[in-house]
This record gives C-alpha cells, structure tokens and sequence, in this order.
C-alpha cells in the first residue's frame, strides 16, 4: 500500500485513484483514434447495451502477469477487457466487452480468465452472456499460454451450448483462432464497414493462394451475411448494432430451462386478414412474397429475420404469436421458387435446432417444389446437408405449426415439418398441393407411352386426384383446410393448445446429426 494510504480516507481516496485509472487503461493516444473513428470505447458499449445504469463492473482491478516478455513497466488495472452483468428489459444478462485501446486487445492469460468467469457466472445462474469482440488476437507476449486462455473460453462455448443463449457482437477485428467462440455461439452480429472476421488475412491468402482481396472482401460484414452464411445480424452502425441484439434477447428465455417471456399482445388474437385469400397467385409458376405471408399473420406485422442476405430461399426469424414469440421458418417462392439446397438446409436447420434449443415454438410455412437438383448440388452434398433439417425437425420437441401455402412437393414435403416428423397441427389453405411431384413431371413419369395430345387431359385428371390438401386430408396428413384468412387466428388457438406439451425422447448421449 502506498504511502499516505493507511488511514481510512486515504484507503478511500485510492480505491477513487485506482478506479480512475481502470477507467482510463487505454492510452490517450488510442482513444482519441477510436473516437476519431466513431466507435464507442468497450466499456461504453457495455453500459449501453445494458438498461441505464445497470451494469455492474468486475475485476477491474484484475492485472496481467508481472513476468510476461517486456511489458514489466505497464499493467492497466482491468487489461483489456471489460466484464460485468446488467439487465436488457429488466431481465440479468452477464457480458463481456474486448477493450482495443489496451494492448490492441489482445488476449492474455487474465484477459481469458476474466472472460471464463462470467462465462461461468452465466451458467451457474441461469443467464445469456454477450460478448463483443475487438481484439487484435493472441497476445504474443505470453507464447502459448494466450493460446490456452482461446482453449478455456472455447470449452465454456460448448458447455453453455443450449443451455444460455451465446450472443457474439464483433465490433472490430476478430482473426485467426478467436473466430471460432464467436462460430460456437447462437447468433453473430457486425458493424458494417468497421468489424471483420477471417483466420487467414489478406496478406497470408496472397501468399498462399496468389489471391488479392481486401479486408472487407474477405472477411467484412456484406462477405459474412451474404455468401458464408457466418454473420446473421449486420448493422450500419455500433449503437444500431447494440439496439439490434437487445431486441433479439426480447425474443429468447434466460435458459433452456425457462420459457419465452410473453408479452400481451396490441394486435387482436381474432384478426383476420382479407388479403391472404388472394395472394398466392392462380399460376403455379407465379412467385410471390412470404415475407407478406408472415408479417400478415404475427403480432402487429413485426418479424425480426436471422440470415436475411444468406440463402434468400428460405425464410428464418423471430415474431410473436398471441404475445408469445414464436421461430418462423417459410420457403421463399420469391427466391429459386423456393426450393430446398445445400445453403437453405443448412440455415434453416441451424435455425430450428437454436429454437428448440431454447423452448420457442416453430411455425413453418410450407411453398417447396422440392430439392434443388444439378451436379453441383449433389457432389456438394446435398443428401448430408438436406437431412441436417429433417434431423432438426425430427428432433425437436418444442410445439410444431405448419401451413401449407401452395406447393408441398416430394422428400420436400416431408422435410418441412410435416405431420409425419411429429408436427403438431398442420393446415393447409385451399391453394397447397401435396404431391410426389407436380402434375406435369408425374404425367411425363407415369404417361410416358401415352400419345402427347392425350397429355392436357391426364395433367388435368392428376391435378384434380392430387394437387390439392384434401387427399392429404382425408389421411388425417392434414388437420383442417382453413381459409387463409383465418391464419392468425386459427394458429394462435393451435399454439395456446400446445404450449403444455411435453415429448419424451430415448435416454441417449446425443444424436447423430449429419454434420
């Protein structure tokens, strides 16, 4: 203790003193070129993801090894990350924020066990944990040991799995070995222009491949959200980002043993939407919107999509049904008229697994003509990556909805949370067509010696015999043909039924996915 310190005011005044440099870790220097960036500093973002004034600091007095190569003369109270807990709504969140301005925010040996006790904490109690990623990686001071501080945090990563909802915001640089506990969370956001994500950089991929691209080409928000599928959430800017995973965190319970939180709903349980009876087009062929679809039927049109710019095929997001959110998943006859690939399934099941994850029942809206086929599709893998989302299907227990739309078509059928994979009430309106194959393929197949003036004529018999809901009906595949108008309605009175399920599963490890 220092001179001068071993009264109680002057105990006082230093904890005041050592609160004000842990305030100030970072250089000036460093601080300046962020706000010349317009980026808020770690602890900023913490508190302003959190209600006013609710976070709650800890461990900044934590300090790196004395023993660590060449940095003897300067040890910040808190390195360079900020932890604590707080509330978003009113519900405790515990979280983590890389500080930048101190060592580039790299991680060290105390950085990680900082991380790994609220990671803890967060399980223990039954919490999310938030983490927002800006470090410049590994600390290379501390060799190996830095590695080993990545290890612990990825092993908490898996051991929180499915238990807490994992929300990773990356607000800067994330490269090399630290992009992988942000992949093992639930749900990953970025700042547009500002955070990125790569384990190899530009320079290494030149070297290597003889490739030239840029920081953004590779590894920045656009590249994640659009062609990797690694990104579900962008925003143009870190507050919108921070408003963003608020909302998401509106959505998800505190743990896999709680459920949603519901909210009383200012749309009328009763609503009925005229519109919905004339919007699927009289063509077969005619694409429209499911993003109409579902913002006509969820509370006030409100619907907050996960993966928006990745395999627009597929529709996935979040909404409330009654005042209880509810996982939509939709294909997307805008997009590919819908069809089912590699990139889709992937996405979807993901999707799927994270709700019934955490307890939010799945509505699934149904338009698919089946598998996308081609070479590339089938030596990608197409069989491994489609049974992905019929496991995930398969295995979840939460309450299923399904509405067929128009087209429910083949193995695609069957894939799309049908009655047969457990859902629990499926309805179709009066436009679905549930069929091996549509009428004209079935024709070509089962007709094939037949004359081609007799064609029209058996295409028409096949499309009154099948492509319609009924025959699914009449086998109970189907629960009840309902005008599309009374969706909302007729959904909502379907989910309140269900949310007392419970479905046992064989006692076993875990599955098997077809990873």
């Amino acid at each position: 203790m220092a001179e001068g310190h071993d009264t109680t005011a002057g105990k006082l005044e230093w904890l005041e003193e050592l609160r004000e440099q842990a305030l100030h870790a970072g250089s000036e220097k460093a601080v300046a070129k962020r706000r010349e960036e317009g980026r808020l500093l770690a602890r900023e973002r913490a508190e302003k993801l959190c209600d006013p004034g609710s976070f709650v600091e800890l461990d900044r007095y934590v300090r790196h090894r004395e023993v660590e190569f060449g940095m003897r003369d300067r040890r910040p109270y808190g390195d360079a990350v900020v932890t604590g807990y707080g509330t978003v709504f009113g519900r405790k969140i515990f979280i983590f924020s890389q500080d930048f301005t101190v060592f580039g925010g790299s991680l060290s040996e105390v950085f990680a066990e900082k991380i790994c006790k609220v990671m803890d904490m967060a399980v223990k109690y039954g919490c999310p944990v938030i983490g927002i990623n800006d470090s410049g990686g590994a600390r290379i001071q501390e060799g190996v040991v830095s590695l080993a501080g990545y290890a612990e945090i990825f092993w908490r990563n898996v051991q929180a799995s499915g238990v807490v909802p994992q929300i990773s915001l990356v607000m800067g640089p994330c490269a090399g070995g630290a992009v992988y506990s942000p992949a093992m969370t639930d749900f990953i956001f970025m700042v547009e222009g500002s955070s990125y994500m790569f384990i190899t950089g530009p320079d290494v991929v030149k070297t290597v491949t003889g490739e030239e691209v840029s920081f953004e080409e590779l590894g920045g928000a656009a590249t994640h959200a659009s062609k990797s599928g690694v990104a579900q959430f962008t925003a143009a800017n870190e507050d919108a980002c921070l408003e963003d995973a608020r909302y998401l965190l509106s959505f998800l319970p505190q743990s896999n043993a709680e459920q949603p939180a519901w909210s009383a709903p200012t749309d009328p349980v009763d609503r009925e939407d005229p519109e919905l009876d004339t919007l699927v087009p009289d063509s077969p062929n005619h694409p429209y919107d499911m993003h109409d679809v579902i913002r006509r039927v969820v509370d006030d049109g409100e619907f907050l999509e996960v993966s928006e710019r990745w395999a627009e095929n597929i529709v996935c997001g979040f909404a409330r049904l009654g005042g209880h959110p509810v996982g939509i998943v939709g294909n997307q006859p805008r997009s590919l008229a819908g069809v089912l690939d590699i990139d889709a399934s992937n996405k979807a099941a993901r999707f799927v697994r994270t709700c019934d994850a955490f307890n939010v029942p799945l509505v699934t809206f149904v338009d698919v003509p089946g598998f996308l086929p081609g070479t590339a599709q089938e030596w990608g893998g197409i069989i491994r990556h489609g049974a992905k989302l019929l496991y995930a299907y398969c295995e979840a227990t939460v309450p299923k909805l399904t509405v067929i739309t128009r087209k429910a078509y083949g193995g695609a059928y069957d894939v799309m949370s049908s009655k047969h994979v457990r859902a629990d009430f499926n309805f179709a309106w009066p436009t679905a067509e549930v069929a091996v194959m549509g009428p004209e393929g079935a024709v070509n197949i089962i007709y094939r010696d037949r004359p081609a003036e007799e064609r029209p004529e058996l295409i028409a018999d096949y499309k009154e015999r099948f492509a319609n809901p009924y025959t699914a009906a009449e086998r109970g595949y189907v629960d009840d043909v309902i005008e599309p108008r009374r969706t909302r309605p007729v959904l909502i009175s379907a989910l309140e039924t269900t949310l007392t399920k419970a479905e046992p599963r064989p006692r076993r490890k875990h599955g098997n996915i077809p990873l």
